[in-house]
């Protein structure tokens, strides 16, 4: 059967305002609810270049006039592409609200950030029951998809509400995020490239506006001439503000473990904390000065004072509140880098005596690098590259190891796009770092044991109480 021709569309073109409406045409019976302005309305910003439709990407281009137009077999595509998404709306995942989970940590280049956004609209007064076409230009849409017609609220004892979408939508926003990403990266380098093309045709031409510029030449030169006596009084003024009392400006002690041992709940609320973290370069890579102090959620205690960019290295990359999405960081924190990182987290009395890390670390390093050997690979230009994106989640708690499982899963992998590497018990996850450790950093390790310290608590800060149910408490 011969498709329908849209009206307005030339050279397969087609205006934004009518690929609207072909998109909601075409997934009106998605069991995957689509909005009306995926194309023209936030976040979606037809100027950048693209507009993500699910979890595919459709390239915007300038038609006559400098109007925005897409490619009609594009949108078709990727409505397609949704149509074959099949969604259990009984099968939830919570996405809000969480406590003091930490901010993903995303390319502030990519616009979608659909969990931040979902947050944001959730902390609004009445923010699910906003009627979003009554609020021109509010973002009401992520990549097409109309979330609040399947956002799920649950009520339970007390005041509190919580918010879950089926676990499909998740999903598909997850790989939409991934696909942004991927293609952001790829015209950032793209732009580059051509600049760099670029910089060898604007040489020439200065060179050429030089040489047929004889006046300029002279002056010039005349600013060449006068220009030693300037640089020979230039040391004289430098010397006296170099020994001016005025300006000498206090410089960042190295830090020399005077906090180990202390509970961050009581040094925070200490007055003058922040002038003392300030005063201190930070303790990983001891050139920046400080300017956060670093604890162990688990046990409390205070690691040492970090810089702002090595404390979100260090910082977990949660997507809910036990899942981490493994990211590149990682290859740092367990390879180049690995012997620095362990002696700042065995900073922590509790990690040091139990000679292991804080669930999420530890996580994290079983994916990296227990797992490692699991990951599937494809040819790539040189040799085999490793395929998809680590992903690691948990159930249960570290406080009861026999119950604590990580599941340690590769998403968007050709071979299926979450594929199950391995699910490791806790208690094996700890035997693996301990023999990793002594191999890796044999002085971190000869430190640890449970003889070290005789002064910790019965029990450690549980960091999720329980997953199955409402009481998840992160940090």
């Amino acid at each position: 059967m011969a498709e329908r021709v849209t009206p307005g569309c030339t050279d397969g073109l087609m205006p934004l305002g009518a690929a609207d409406a072909l998109w909601v045409d075409l997934t009106a019976d998605s069991a995957v609810p689509t909005a009306s302005g995926a194309f023209t309305r936030s976040p979606s910003r037809a100027a950048m270049g693209y507009v993500l439709l699910g979890a595919q990407v459709v390239a915007t281009v300038r038609a006559g006039g400098g109007q925005w137009s897409v490619a009609e077999a594009e949108v078709r595509r990727a409505s397609a592409e949704l149509n074959a998404v099949a969604m259990d709306r009984r099968d939830l995942v919570r996405v809000g609200p969480f406590r003091g989970v930490p901010r993903q940590q995303v390319d502030e280049e990519t616009p979608l950030r659909w969990r931040r956004r979902i947050a944001g609209e959730l902390q609004e007064p009445d923010g699910p029951e906003r009627a979003a076409p009554r609020d021109v230009g509010r973002p009401y849409h992520l990549a097409g998809i109309d979330w609040r017609r399947i956002l799920v609220e649950q009520t339970h004892a007390g005041p509190q509400r919580t918010w879950w979408l089926p676990r499909a939508v998740v999903r598909l926003l997850d790989a939409a995020e991934h696909t942004e990403t991927q293609w952001v990266r790829a015209a950032r380098t793209r732009r580059a490239g051509a600049a760099a093309a670029e910089s060898p045709v604007r040489t020439r031409r200065a060179a050429t506006a030089a040489a047929e510029s004889p006046v300029r030449t002279g002056q010039a030169g005349a600013a060449a001439i006068e220009s030693p006596a300037r640089l020979r009084q230039a040391p004289d003024a430098d010397d006296r503000r170099t020994t001016s009392p005025r300006s000498t400006a206090a410089v960042p002690r190295p830090y020399d473990g005077e906090l180990e041992g202390r509970l961050y709940s009581v040094l925070s609320r200490q007055p003058g904390t922040s002038r003392q973290v300030a005063g201190w370069t930070c303790a990983v890579c001891r050139t920046a000065p400080a300017a956060v102090l670093d604890h162990c959620h688990e046990h409390g205690y205070v690691r040492a004072p970090l810089c702002r960019s090595c404390n979100t290295q260090e910082r977990p990359d949660h997507l809910y509140s036990n899942d981490i999405r493994v990211a590149n960081r990682y290859t740092r924190l367990f390879g180049t880098d690995a012997a620095a990182w362990l002696r700042h987290w065995h900073r922590c009395p509790g990690c040091r005596a139990r000679t292991t890390l804080p669930l999420p670390h530890l996580a994290a390093w079983t994916a990296h690098t227990a797992c490692r050997s699991l990951r599937p690979t494809h040819p790539a230009a040189r040799g085999r590259k490793p395929c998809g994106v680590l992903r690691v989640s948990w159930t249960g708690s570290q406080n009861a190891p026999r119950s604590c499982l990580l599941t340690v899963t590769v998403d968007f992998c050709p071979s299926g796009e979450h594929r199950v590497l391995a699910r490791v018990p806790y208690r094996e996850a700890v035997e693996r770092f301990r023999r990793w450790l002594a191999e890796t950093a044999p002085a971190v390790a000869a430190a640890a044991g449970p003889d070290r310290l005789d002064d910790l608590p019965a029990q450690s800060r549980p960091v999720v109480e329980d997953t199955s149910g409402e009481g998840l408490s992160l940090f």
